[in-house]
Parts: structure tokens; sequence; C-alpha cells
């Protein structure tokens, strides 16, 4: 039931809420009200009428009667005629007033309350979301969360506010109507009511449709934000077309839906129309043989009856558009409660549960099984039985998948194990208080998430109350203090979106350092270093040996000498703990750890020499690097907030006939659309004309029932004329125009995502084009565009019609009273113009307001795990909650003004009709005008007023419309600098591979005062491979990314002797693949995700097979149980890291590139899986130009150049065995490295 969107409403708001409802039953009782006093006016005009003729035509009467009757007349009657309408006009104009001050609080009252309950209802949804466990966000997509928080509260607030008002006022007018003709005159109200049942049908299948267009749309939704995140992805693989046509697929659900609703609502209201005026052609008939030939009623009880009736029945009819309204809430307000009234598994925020005095930081797994909520058939955990010693450093080793991590998450309680139990000091950890758990541990991940504020701040997002000094001690402990102390703003730069202006390993320690300012009594380090090069990672690796001391530590980690230093190490295969020890007892073990140590120091047999003394006083050589690195960021994240505030404004308005350019291939739809329009325009002023025609026929008198008959059968035809029209041009009125707008709709998302998509990388780093937003802009741009479009042009059309037959009938019949009636159109139109006006500041302003709160939400839902992980949640919804402070605020003004104008505009009704009667009396009198005249023209300028006033309600729309619409043509105009779509550069046959980098000088655009490259010159021939070293952010992938022309260099790349800056775009990246360190994959199959390296053509199952045999993958997805259609989740989250990247590997073998791309390809595996993926890229690189950044040097070792990078150059290269000799930058790299891992090699 409805009532349910009202369950946040405080005892404040049922007050505002019973109030405003008050003042909208009295507005309702009004005009029926105003008909009483319409009926004793016609009384009054047909009596003087009747008298009129009698004084015309003595011949009826005695000679005395006639003196006496004409003596009367003279002195009673005549000067009463103007005297009467002045007390009508009192009369009218009195309820006029009255209605103003009702309108205004009506409106004022409920929009105020809803705004007060919408406030309640987004923190609530946003509070529960962030309190659900992490297995309920593995099942449900962040981009449909973001919609939900945006789009369905809005929805919510549509059907509780001003609606409500609305639909009361029009009930009640309904009950008075029919009230008032029951007790005027019951034998007529009961032959109208006969028909009036069949109104009633139909309203319910409209309110289904809207829930199913919702749900439609949400899939494309999330679409959209799942490739708009993984942007560099698609465009590496030049699977922009293929995305939009994906995304085009969950489209036109949304559109089947939207045409259906059309056909539904215009069959709809075709059927009513057709019901009403049989009703009328009924009424009449029988009323005037009441009136003329029975005499039991007065024409003006006729009118009051037939009125209040049909006032009631259309007030019920227009309370139909508010229903769906509240049914389009109730679909949303169903989401959004269900969630809100979920029980999440793990409550994070509960404040249930022990908190020990003191912790010492055992932890023992009991018989643990565990399986993913989100796969319940693969068994991860398998029976596991281990213990965690307090103040010890426990290793995991062992193979990727084999369950390692998801320890680590089970001992953070993300997930409570299928079986057994795990325990804290003899505690089962579900016997804990949740939070003050998650306090005791400190976490440092693999992809470190920071948050997009200062780097103070990031740190202190550990504990929330740690003062400077904590802080400073933490970044001295994670070994930040000094490259933060380099950059200008120091600890108040700015760390940018996700963390995007620090390098890897800045990252990681300033992840380190919020690890450690909470003095955590458990640390869990999941491949805390394996995103560092060399030279970081002896600094982090430090930084965390210092950590560890006196704490629990588990650490997660793929290299030995990482490893090595851990007290006690332990094996896993297939998720159970197979062997435990010290490093030199698993050794002579030879089981699972001794086969990961042969394995990987196979490789490392390069060093036999050197101390690690000699190694550390490198560890400052790069820092003048870093220091520009952030000199820049400081600077930048300055300038950035300012532009992006800029931009927002500046959007050039656009012609409407540009909007009506992409809807061109419906205009035959739109043509058929206007005509039915215009024709359903014209009816009303027709039986305006009709109406007054019956007037005219009550005064004649009963001189004959002949008269009856002959006056009721052309009227009769004229109204079976009008109901004819009404069913045969409203349903093709409402298909058409749903069609249109759909297809419209449909074509601008479709071309607006195709834009983002052909944008170049440069424009995706601005953080005003974050994901989020973007995906937010195409929900409600493209479905805003088709708010001025489709079924508003039909009412316009509609209107337009309705007011231009109202004037040639008016003027027609009394030019003088249809200017004095004129002179009221333009305040009608004033207060629609108002109306507009204010609404589409509003609703500029709430967006504004909105974005922050949708950044908030959708930074805080992204990042989850961190956020849970470092017990944030509440100070995200308390963030949160403070934003949404503004939006309420404006909700509150515009109430006040919205109440305002509605008072006005329903007021100014009454106060025309006053003024009008009142000159069209004098009229009468003066110049013997018809009294059937004065009605005629009267209603049909009233009801060409309504007309206007209907159109002016759609200026809001097309306001809205048009800022949407520019927004959206500034996407579409946009030349990227490099266009994905264009045709234009070189192409050529023989394409060999050779890479040249010529004094290559590049600066990134969103950061345009520090340079990256700084003439860069090395070059590759054909089938040879280079490899790039350096410490983190010197560069290197830097240089990927050009070759792959997601930046163009100020000048300095070629390819096989071109430019790259000439070669055609998509050329290009079809020679090219490209394996990254964090490969993203799509939420599709194994299958069609290894199918996304070649999206030229489909690719066959036995080339997947193949690419994925060559990828090492094969056996592992044989042995899942969908095998290639098993699903990876969103963004891989179904697999583990070594999984998704062999599956990245596959996919770009199967592109059969020329050049091969590998960017940290292995660094984040566990060296059984970086064996095998090794292996299969040794495979891949045969025959190609390869270039490979890494940080292991057993991956380096066998490349043809190995290039050494600092700072944007090269400042050394040879092979292996040529730079160990030179004794420089690379050799004492290498002895870095070695100091850790020679040991075994030994």
């Amino acid at each position: 039931p409805h009532r349910k969107s009202f369950r946040f409403s405080s005892s404040m708001e049922i007050l505002m809420m019973a109030a405003g409802s008050f003042c909208a039953i009295v507005h309702g009782a009004a005009q029926p009200a105003v008909l009483l006093v319409f009926g004793a006016m016609a009384d009054t005009f047909i009596e003087y009428d009747i008298e009129m003729q009698e004084l015309k035509d003595p011949g009826k009467t005695s000679l005395l009667s006639f003196f006496f009757f004409s003596f009367f007349f003279l002195f009673f009657r005549l000067l009463d005629i103007e005297q009467e309408m002045t007390k009508f006009a009192g009369y009218y104009a009195g309820i006029g007033c009255a209605i103003l001050v009702l309108g205004y609080l009506q409106i004022c009252f409920w929009v105020m309350a809803a705004a007060r309950q919408i406030q309640k209802i987004r923190k609530a949804y946003f509070r529960k979301v962030m309190r659900m466990d992490i297995g309920w966000f593995d099942c449900t997509s962040v981009g449909e969360l973001n919609t939900r928080i945006s789009d369905d509260v809005n929805k919510i607030n549509e059907a509780i506010a001003d609606q409500v008002a609305i639909f009361i006022q029009r009930l009640t007018t309904f009950v008075c109507g029919f009230l008032l003709g029951f007790v005027s005159g019951w034998k007529l109200t009961l032959v109208i009511i006969a028909v009036s049942p069949l109104l009633g049908v139909g309203a319910a299948a409209v309110a289904k449709l809207t829930g199913r267009e919702l749900k439609a749309y949400a899939k494309a939704g999330a679409v959209a934000d799942e490739v708009l995140s993984s942007i560099r992805t698609v465009a590496a693989f030049g699977g922009e077309k293929k995305e939009v046509e994906r995304y085009d697929k969950n489209l036109v659900f949304a559109q089947h839906w939207g045409i259906r609703k059309g056909i539904i609502m215009g069959l709809f209201t075709g059927y009513m129309w057709l019901i009403i005026f049989l009703c009328y052609a009924l009424a009449f008939w029988y009323g005037s043989k009441l009136v003329l030939e029975e005499e039991e009623y007065s024409p003006g009880t006729l009118l009051q009856v037939f009125f209040g009736v049909l006032v009631g029945a259309l007030n019920l009819g227009q309370a139909s558009p508010c229903l769906e309204a509240f049914a389009t809430g109730r679909g949303a307000a169903a989401n959004i409660f269900e969630t809100i009234d979920e029980k999440p598994a793990i409550d994070c925020m509960s404040e249930d549960g022990y908190k020990l005095d003191k912790v010492q930081g055992e932890i023992e797994f009991h018989n643990v099984t565990f399986h993913y909520p989100s796969r319940p058939d693969v068994k991860i955990l398998d029976n596991l039985n281990m213990v965690i010693k307090a103040g010890e450093t426990t290793a995991f080793v062992g193979a990727s998948g084999a369950g390692k991590s998801t320890t680590i998450q089970l001992i953070q309680r993300f997930y409570d194990p299928s079986d057994g139990m795990i325990t804290l000091d003899g505690h089962d950890i579900r016997s804990l208080n949740i939070q003050w758990l998650r306090s005791q541990i400190g976490i440092v991940e693999q992809e470190p998430v920071l948050f997009a504020t200062t780097i103070a701040e990031n740190i202190r997002y550990g504990r929330d109350e740690a003062t400077m000094e904590d802080i400073i001690k933490a970044a001295k402990q994670a070994n930040a203090y000094n490259f933060i102390m380099e950059l200008p703003q120091q600890f108040d730069t700015h760390v940018g979106e996700g963390g995007s202006q620090m390098s890897g390993g800045q990252k990681q320690r300033i992840a380190i350092a919020r690890a450690l300012v909470r003095n955590p009594k458990i640390l869990l380090l999941d491949m805390a270093t394996s995103a560092l090069d060399n030279e970081s990672e002896a600094t982090v690796q430090e930084a965390l040996h210092q950590a560890r001391l006196g704490r629990t530590a588990i650490s997660i980690a793929h290299r030995l000498s990482t490893i090595k230093a851990a007290d006690v190490i332990v094996g896993f295969e297939h998720g159970k703990a197979v062997e435990r020890g010290t490093h030199e007892e698993l050794l002579k073990r030879k089981g699972v750890y001794f086969m990961l140590v042969t394995l990987q120091s196979k490789g490392d047999t390069c060093c036999h020499s050197g101390t690690s003394s000699e190694g550390r006083e490198n560890t400052r050589c790069f820092h003048p690097f870093l220091l520009a690195h952030f000199q820049q960021i400081g600077l930048h994240s300055g300038d950035e907030q300012g532009s992006s505030v800029v931009v927002e404004e500046d959007v050039k308005p656009v012609p409407f006939t540009r909007i009506l350019k992409y809807n061109a291939s419906e205009w035959p739809y739109m043509v058929l659309g206007s005509l039915a329009a215009a024709v359903n325009g014209a009816v009303s002023p027709l039986y305006a004309l009709l109406f007054s025609q019956i007037l005219g026929v009550l005064s004649t008198g009963n001189s004959s029932p002949v008269w009856v008959n002959f006056v009721s059968d052309p009227l009769l035809c004229g109204y079976l004329f009008l109901y004819n029209i009404c069913i045969y041009f409203y349903t093709p009125q409402g298909y058409t125009f749903a069609k249109s707008g759909e297809l419209l709709t449909r074509r601008l998302r479709k071309i607006g995502f195709q834009a983002m998509l052909g944008q170049d990388i440069g424009w995706f780093d601005d953080q005003k084009n974050s994901p989020g937003a973007l995906t937010t802009r195409l929900a409600t741009d493209a479905s805003q565009v088709q708010g001025a479009t489709g079924s508003q042009i039909g009412m316009i059309v509609n209107s337009f019609t309705n007011i231009g037959v109202a004037m040639i009938i008016a003027f027609y019949f009394s030019w003088k009273l249809s200017l004095v009636i004129l002179c009221f159109l333009p305040f009608l139109a004033l207060s629609g113009a108002v109306q507009a006006k204010m609404l589409t500041g509003f609703a500029s302003q709430d967006k504004k307001a909105l974005e922050a709160t949708g950044q908030i939400a959708s930074e805080a839902l992204s990042n989850i795990r961190t956020v849970a992980g470092i017990g944030k949640e509440k100070m995200f919804i308390s963030n949160f909650e403070k934003h949404l402070d503004m939006p309420y605020r404006a909700a509150i003004k515009k109430a006040h003004v919205y109440g305002l104008c509605f008072g006005f505009a329903q007021s100014i009704v009454f106060i025309a009709n006053a003024v009008s009667y009142r000159y069209g009396g004098f009229l009468v009198d003066s110049e013997g005008l018809h009294y059937s005249f004065v009605f005629r023209v009267i209603s049909a300028i009233v009801t060409s007023g309504t007309a206007l006033g209907r159109a002016s309600s759609y200026t809001p729309n097309y306001a809205k419309a048009k800022t949407s619409a520019a927004r959206f043509f500034q996407l579409v105009d946009r030349l990227p600098k490099i266009s994905v779509y264009s045709e234009k550069g070189e192409k050529w046959d023989d394409f060999k591979g050779s890479i040249e980098f010529l004094n290559c000088k590049f600066t990134y655009p969103s950061r345009p005062d520090i340079q990256v490259l700084k003439g860069l010159s090395v070059d590759v021939k054909p089938g040879q491979t280079l490899a790039f070293v350096g410490s983190s952010g010197c560069g290197k992938s830097t240089s990927v990314q050009l070759l792959e022309r997601f930046y163009d260099p100020e000048k300095g790349s070629l390819i096989d002797g071109h430019d790259t800056k000439k070669i055609n775009v998509q050329f290009l990246r079809s020679k090219i693949g490209i394996v990254s360190q964090e490969p993203v994959l799509f939420d599709c199959s194994i299958a069609d995700n290894i199918k996304y390296g070649n999206n030229t053509k489909e690719a066959a199952m036995e080339e997947v097979i193949e690419a994925a045999q060559k990828a090492q993958l094969h056996d592992f997805v044989m042995s899942l149980p969908d095998k290639y259609e098993t699903n990876v989740g969103a963004q891989g989250s179904q697999l583990s890291r070594g999984q998704k990247q062999r599956i990245a590997i596959a996919r770009a073998i199967i592109r059969d590139p020329k050049i091969l791309l590998l960017d940290e390809a292995t660094s984040a595996l566990d060296t059984e899986s970086e064996k095998t993926v090794q292996a299969a890229l040794d495979k891949a690189r045969e025959g190609r130009t390869c270039i490979v950044i890494a940080h292991r040097l057993s991956t380096i070792q066998n490349a043809d150049i190995i290039a050494v990078m600092s700072q944007g150059l090269v400042i050394e290269r040879g092979t292996h065995d040529e730079l160990m000799a030179m004794e420089g930058a690379y050799y004492k790299l290498t002895l870095l490295w070695c100091s850790g891992n020679c040991h075994f090699s030994r």
C-alpha cells in the first residue's frame, strides 16, 4: 500500500501532512461551491431572458397584465440584472482569494514534509548499504546502488510530495461534486453515474509497466558503469563498438516497456474521453426533458447537477496521473525499503559482542571450510586448521587460488566460515564486537586504496583521534616521511581520486602508515610489496620489518626475500595448510615451499657478490625524480577543483531544433501524432459551443416538446461526433509519441555513450568525468531530453489547437467580452512561467548538491573492503549526511515558491470569472447580447486558458531538457585529440613492429606543469624484447601508454618509421596486445573475456581454447563446473590474481599482435603462478616485438635490450651481461634485489 512510502515520517511531518491535507480538502470543496453560485446565476440570466421575450411578444397576454408586467419589470427586474451580477461576482472573488491561500498552504506543507522524509530515506538507505556485509556487495553491482541512491529516491520524492496534496484536492472535488449532484437532483445524477464505472478501468496496468522499465534501464546502467571504469582496457582492445552494442542491447528492453506504456496510456485517455462525452449526450438529453417537459428542475439546477458530476468525474480523471506517480514511487520504494529492511549477515555497526581487555593476538583456525556467497559451488577453504602464534610473523605461501587471501578476509570477518570457527585468544571471533575486532587489525593490501583527500587525512583514517605527531610518527615508520616532506604541500598534498596522483610505492607506503597509526595488535600484509620496484620494495620492506615487532603479523607474499624473514612459514595447497615451519625446516621437507623456492631461485643465479650495504647507498638515488613528480601534484590538485566548477556552468544552450534532428527518422510518427493531438485539441472548445447551445434551448420555455427533440438530436449527433474523435485519435497520439520518444532516448543514450568511449584517455583523467558522474549523466540527461519531445510535443500541439479554436469561437460571438477575458490570460501564463523558472533553478542546484553526495557514495561503495577494513563506515555516512543538507534546504525554499505559484494559478480562474460574468451582465443589459453567447464566450476562453496552463506546465520539462541537451551536445561535439572512430591516419600492410623513441617528451594533460618524459631515446628492432627498469614513477608505464596512443607525446615516438601521432588509432591498437599489472576483466564468461582480445571479428571457440592453452589457462578452466562459460564476476572478482592474469594473457594472444606490451604482468603472482604465467609469456613473445616493464630480474634477464630509466630519461642500456659489467645503476639495482634472494642459489 502507498502508506508504506511514508514509513519515515515523524510526528512533526505527520502534522504537516495533516495540515496540508486539510487545506487540500477545503480547496477541493471550493469548486463545487462555485457551482452553486453558477447555477443561481444561470437561473437569473434565463429568467431575465424569458421576461424580455414576454415583453417583446405582447400578443401572449392581456393588455392589463402587460402593463402590470412592464411596470413591474421596469422598476424591479431591469435594474436587477447588473446588481445581481455584482453580487455573484463578489462570491466568485471571495472564493478565489480563499483558494490562493489554501493552494499555497497545501503544497507548501506537503513538499516540506516530503523533503524531510526524503532526507531520512537517503540517510537510512546509505547507512544500511554501508552496514551490509561484503558478501552482499559481491552479489550487488556498485553501479546499480549508485543509480538507486539518485534516481529511485527522486521517484519516491515525487510520490510523497505535492502530488499527494493535489490528489487529495481532486478527490475531494470529486466527492463534493457528486454530493452536490445528489442533493440538487438525484434522478439526473443517477443517470450520469450509471455510465461512470466505465471510467475506473485501466489505471493498474500503467503502474506495473513503470517498474519494469526501471529494472530494464538499471542493467544498461551497470554495463555503462563497468565499461567506463575500465576504459583503458576497452581502448587497448578496440572494444568501443562492441561495448556500445552491448549497452544498446540492454537499452532495447527499457524501450519496449516505454512504448507499451505509451500505448496503454493513449488507449486509456481516449477511452476516458469517450465515456465522458457519452455521459454528456445522455445527461443533456435527459436533463432537458426534465426541465422542459416535466418541469422538475430549474435550468440552474440542471447545470449544477450536470457540472457537479462532470467536475467530480473530471477531477477523478485528473487524479489518475497522480496514481502513476504513486505507483512509480512505490516501485522505487520497494527496492529501497527492501534493502533498508535487510539484515546484514555480518553487521559491522552492531554494538553486540565482547571487547577483550588485553589482546595477545593468537589466531587459530579450527576446521574452517568456506565458500564465497556469490559462488556457493566452489570450495575455497577445506577443513583448514592452523595456529598463528601471538607476536610472531607468519608468512603464507602457496599457489594462487590456494586460499591465502581468503583467510585474511575471514580474520577481518568480511565473511563468516561455512563450517568451523576462527578464534582470537581462544574467543570465537563471531562473539567479539566487530568494530572493535577490526580496530585491532591493521591491513595493507596489494592494491591499496587511498581516498580523494590529503595524505594526512588518509593516514588519519587509520585512527580518528590520531594527532599530527602520531601521523608523522606513522609516516616515519612506514618510510614515507621523506617523500612526503619533499612535496610542496607536504602532508596536505591531495592524492587524487583513488590515489591517482601517487606512484604505486608511494600509495603503498601511505597505506602502511595508515595501518600503523592504529597501533594494531594484528598486522595483515596481503602482498604489501608486490607492486613495487626493487628500490621502493627495499624501503617498504624495511618499514614493514620495523612495524612487525611485538605484533602478530600475517604476511602473504610471493617474493622469498619477504618470506624468509618470517618466524613461521605456512604452506597452502587447495584450501588446506599442508606444512608449517621455518625457512630451513621447510626446505628440508621438500614440499610445497621447497618447490616454490627452487622455482624462484633458478631465475636468480645472476648475482653472487656484493653486500647489502652497497645496495642501501643507492636507496636515495632516484629521489629527485619523486620530488619533481610531487611538486606537480601539489599544484595540480589545487587547480583541478577550481576548473571543474567553471566547466559545469559554461554550457552553451542548444536550439530545440537540434534535439528534434536526432528524432528526425521518426518524423512519420511525429506528424501522425501531432495531427491526432491537433484533432484532440479541438474537442474542448467545440464542446463549449454545444453546451451554450443547450443553455439557449432552455430559455425557450416549454412551448412545445418538438423543440426538445429537434434541438437534442442535432446536439446528440454533435456529441457522437466528438466521442468518435476521442477514441480514434488518443491511441495513435499515445503510441506515436511514446515510440518516437523512447527511440530518441535510446538513440541519445547510445550516442552519448559512444561519444564518451570515443574521448581520449586524458579526458577521463579529469575528476569531473569519473565513471560514477558519467553513468549518472547517461541515465538522467537522455531521459530529460525525452521529457521535451515525445508525448510532450503532443501536449503542446493539443494545447495550441485548443487555444486557436477557442479564440475563433469567442471572437466570432462577442469580441468585446472576449477582450475583457483575454486580459486575464497573461496572468495565467505568468504564473506558469514563474513556476517554470523557479523549478529549473532548483533543479540545477539539486543536481549540484546531489552530485557531491553521489561522489561520496560512489567512493565508499567502490572501495567497500578498504572502508570496512579500516572501520570507516561511520565517517563516510556522516560525510554523506553533511552533504545532504544543501539539497534539503533548497527543497524547503522550493516549497514556498512552488506553493505560491500554485495557489495563484488556481485562484486566477475564479477572479477572471468574477470579472467576466459581471461585464457579461452589463452587455446583456445594455447591448442586448443573448445570454447564451456570454456563456459561450466565457466557457470557450476558460477551456483554452486551462490548455494554456497545461502548455506552461510543460516549460519546466522543456528547460530541464534544454540544459540536459546542452550538456549532451557539448559531449558529442567535443573533438578528442586522439579520435578512435576516425578513419584518418596512416595504415600500411607489412607491419613489422620496430619501435623507436627519439628524444621523446611528454606531459600528462591533467598535470601540464610537469614533464614526465624528458627526452627518452631507445629503439627496438622487430622481434626483439626491450625491458624497462627503474624506480616507481620514472616514466616506464607512461612510455607504454604512448605506444598505445592513449596520449600523444609532444614529439618523438616512431613505429616502423612512422610518427605515432599520424598513425590511424584503430590500426595501431589492433597491432598491439597488452597485459597489465591489474588486468581488468568484464562481468561475463571466461570465453567472452578472451574473445574480447579480438573485437574485429567473432573468434571461434577453437581459437579461444588455443589461446587459453598457450596462456597455461586451459586446464584450470576445464576444472571449473561451467568451464569456459564460468562468469568471472564484476571486475573478475571470482578469480584469483594468477587466474585473472592468465585470462588477460590469453586475451592478448588471441589478438595475434605484432607488438606485445607487458606492464608488470607477473608482479602480483606467487612464484608458482609466476612460473606458469612467465612460461606463457615467453611463448607469447616468440616472433613479436615486446616491451617488458618488470621489477623482478628473473623476468628481465633474457631481454635483448635492457633500458634503465630515471626521471624520464634512459640512463643505461644494453644486455644483462653488458650492464652488469658496467657496474652502474642496473648493477646496484640487481644487488639490491639479490641481497634478499641469493641466499638460496648458493
